[in-house]
Parts: C-alpha cells; structure tokens; sequence
C-alpha cells in the first residue's frame, strides 16, 4: 500500500491551484461594492489588502516549504505547540468545510440558474454535479487536478484581461473626482470587507509534501499569485470606478454592465460562465487541501488509520475524499428541502478561518528563524485576530468546537 503523497506538483500548477482558492465569486460584485462604500478611494482599500496579504504570504511560504506537511496551518500549531493544540487546530479547520463547500458550489449554480432559468431543484443538482468534479479530479491524482485547474485559472483569467482591456479605453477621469467623497472612514471599513477576497493562501500549505521541489516551487507559486490575484482585483476595481457603472445599478449589475461594454448582448452568459467558473476553483482547491488535512491528521493518529492509507495507483487519500460525497450532498439536500439560505452561514467558516489563522502565524512566530519570517508571522497574526473579533455572533462557532474538540480529547486520555 502506497504510503507517500506523490510529489508532482509543478510551480504552474501550484500558481493555477492558490489562484483557484484565492480568486472567488467576490470579484464579481465587491469592487461595485466597494466603490459604493467609499467611492473612487476604494482602490486604495484594495492596495492596501493586497500589501497586508504580502507578509501572510510569507509566513505561510516560509512554513509550508521548510516543513512541508499536509496538515498545513495544523501541522504548524502541532509543530510549534504539541499534538493535542494541532488536533484542535485540525479540527477547527475541517468545522469550516460542510458549511463552505456547498455554499460555493451553490453561488457557481446560482449564476448558470439565473441565465437558463432553472429552478431550486435544477440549481442544487448543478452544484453537487461541481462539487462531484472536483471530487472525482482530486481522487484520480494531484497531476491531473493541477493540470485541469491550470486550465480553468487560465479561461478565467483571459476573460477577466479581455474585459479590462475592452473597458479601459472608455475610462474618464471625471469620474476619480472627488477622490474620497465619504472621507477616508469607509476606507478602513471597505478593507475589512475586501479581506475575505484575500484569504485562501493556506490551502496551497496541505499540498506542499506533493511539490516537486517545495522549497522553491511553493514560494514561487505563492508569490506569483499573489502578484496575479492583486493585479487582477486592483484592475477590476479601476475600470469599474474609471467607468463610473457602480452609482446607478447593483454591485452584480456593474460587472454585467462592465462585460457588456466588450461583449453585448452576451454578457449576461459570460457572466454566467465566469461566476460559475470562479466558484469551481476554490471549490477544487479546498477539497483537495480538506483531504490532505485528513490524511495528515489519520497518520497523526487522531482519525481513523483508514483514511491514513492513499490509493495504490493514484496515491491520493481516496476515503476522505469519498467520505466528503455524503456530506457535501447532504447539506445540499437539506438546503433543497428546507430552503436554506446560506448566504447567512458564510460568517461560520469565515470566523473559523480568521481564528485558525491567527493560531497559524502565532505557530510560525514561535518557529521560523529569521527576525523577518517572524515579524510576517506577527503582522499577520494581529491582523486576522483583529478582524476574528468583528466577527459578531460568528466567534462563537469555533469557541463551540474548540469546547468538543477538547472534551474528545479529554475522553480519550480518560480511557487509556
């Protein structure tokens, strides 16, 4: 039985996976948003998330190709605090996934709904067939799921360069003017909000035991997209502001009417595509990151020794990623049944995430060896805390399973 993840992911396709995991639906009606919010300066908003992710992106560069594990931001708080916090941590990170999955294959779904006119039952199976793709692509192998994320990241990003470039020459400066009409308050205000368009960097940390060589690969992956990812987002936001479409219509009306300037009467389906495309990536990238978190946590010990053993041909971990069918089409059931809006539980993985996020860097901060890996480390650890604690009711979710998750840990003990 193979034992050992099969390291064959290239730089390209590291690049092409983070992108997916970073690059959400979001960018199809944040920068409306945010223009709405504090006007042409939300482009600053957008610059300065970009320069806050830098060090984030350092940190977990730094972490993932010196100690390349599976488990990720858990492997680090095991490394740096033992292995019940790592449990915990492992734990935390997995509470986010029922919740996060359906709710972006949902989205996807809901944008090919709202061209073909289908109905809840319809939209529901479109988002299991999304979910069941990205299953079925991480089960046959990480070169075949980097390669096919390869290609996707690249559709959309040549769609998201033509739009800008076809938008760009009816650009007026009239409408950068005044600059701040709100005051700078909902600048700061509009960065809150842009920061969960700038998180996704850790799931490229589950996958750093497949790089070919992860001590270059992964950093170079890490830094190109971040570089692709602001670029991309700080161009969007420019057109939409120079265009001035956000003031008269919704925030997913601006992006229809953006496309719409380069595509006529077919921007409503290449928004359609675009939105159900973007979805699939995080999608594809965050189920393979959870499986690989699994396996590392069975081979820790802390979950059943079958999900520790990897396909014989594939060398993938083929039970977690089998146990997540039930699960994702369950939620999605229960959301055709009952008609749920999920829209509502985004806060439960967002608020998970900005906790495991501030326990991760305080990891790499008590590990990594150089004074500026450490003060990455720091920055980024204060940033997430900070934003965890405008969480609202959110916060406490993971306070809830950190609460379980010690008393498994407590009965456990008990009975050896």
């Amino acid at each position: 039985m193979q034992t050992e993840l099969k390291k064959s992911i290239t730089w390209i396709q590291g690049t092409a996976l983070t992108i997916g995991a970073v690059l959400g639906a979001g960018i199809l009606v944040l920068p409306a948003i945010a223009a709405q919010l504090a006007g042409p300066a939300s482009l600053v908003s957008w610059i300065a998330m970009g320069l806050i992710s830098i060090p984030m992106v350092v940190a977990i560069g730094a972490m993932s190709s010196r100690y390349p594990d599976s488990g990720g931001l858990a492997a680090y708080v095991r490394r740096a605090f033992g292995d019940r916090a790592g449990e915990i941590a492992g734990l935390l990170i997995l509470s986010a996934m029922p919740f996060g999955m359906p709710l972006t294959a949902l989205v996807g779904a809901h944008y090919l709904g709202n061209v073909f006119a289908w109905g809840s039952g319809a939209i529901h199976l479109a988002a299991a067939g999304l979910i069941l793709t990205a299953i079925l692509l991480n089960y046959r192998g990480i070169e075949l799921s980097g390669k096919s994320q390869v290609l996707v990241v690249g559709v959309i990003l040549f769609i998201l360069i033509f739009v800008i470039m076809a938008a760009a020459p009816t650009i007026n400066g009239v409408n950068f003017t005044p600059f701040a009409p709100h005051g700078w308050l909902p600048v700061g205000e509009t960065m809150m909000l842009l920061f969960f368009a700038f998180i996704g960097w850790e799931m490229v940390g589950h996958l750093a035991e497949e790089f070919r060589d992860p001590k270059v690969d992964l950093p170079l992956s890490l830094g190109i997209s971040l570089i692709i990812v602001a670029t991309i987002y700080v161009a969007i936001s420019f057109v939409m502001v120079g265009n001035g479409l956000y003031r008269d219509t919704s925030a997913s009306g601006a992006m229809l009417g953006l496309i719409s300037r380069s595509l006529g009467d077919n921007a409503a389906t290449a928004v359609a595509l675009l939105g159900f495309l973007i979805c699939y990536c995080p999608v594809h990238t965050f189920i393979a990151g959870f499986s690989r978190l699994v396996y590392a946590q069975a081979r820790a010990g802390e979950f059943p020794s079958r999900f520790a053993q990897l396909h014989p041909s594939f060398q993938t971990p083929h039970r977690a990623l089998l146990s997540f069918i039930p699960v994702f089409c369950g939620i999605l059931g229960l959301s055709y049944l009952f008609h749920w809006d999920l829209n509502t539980l985004i806060g439960f993985p967002s608020a998970v995430f900005l906790l495991v996020y501030t326990f991760g860097m305080i990891a790499a901060f008590q590990i990594l060896p150089t004074p500026f890996g450490r003060g990455c480390a720091a920055v980024s650890a204060l940033a997430a805390l900070i934003l965890f604690l405008f969480a609202g009711i959110y916060v406490f979710y993971p306070m809830i399973v950190i609460f379980f998750a010690w008393l498994r840990q407590k009965r456990k003990l008990q009975r050896e």
